[in-house]
């Protein structure tokens, strides 16, 4: 099974999806660094920042925005 999918949204922010192709958080640069910004969703559909199955690892820094650096820091998705 596939691990992290890391897709490209625009130069300072990447989408993350895990093996099973959920959103679930973006990769933003801020302040030179690549941070995981945690994304959940509400029964409603909405949207909830810092929220989701990843919560716990919200504002994580990671060495950069690709599928590599999100496995070392979070195991395989």
């Amino acid at each position: 099974m596939p691990g992290w999918t890391v897709t490209p949204v625009d130069a300072r922010i990447c989408r993350l999806a895990d093996a099973h192709g959920r959103h679930v958080g973006n990769l933003k640069l801020i302040g030179g660094r690549w941070k995981f910004k945690a994304i959940g969703y509400a029964d409603d559909g909405g949207v909830v920042p810092g929220g989701g199955p990843l919560t716990d690892r919200h504002d994580t820094v990671l060495d950069g925005p690709d599928a590599a650096s999100v496995a070392a820091a979070f195991g395989r998705g």
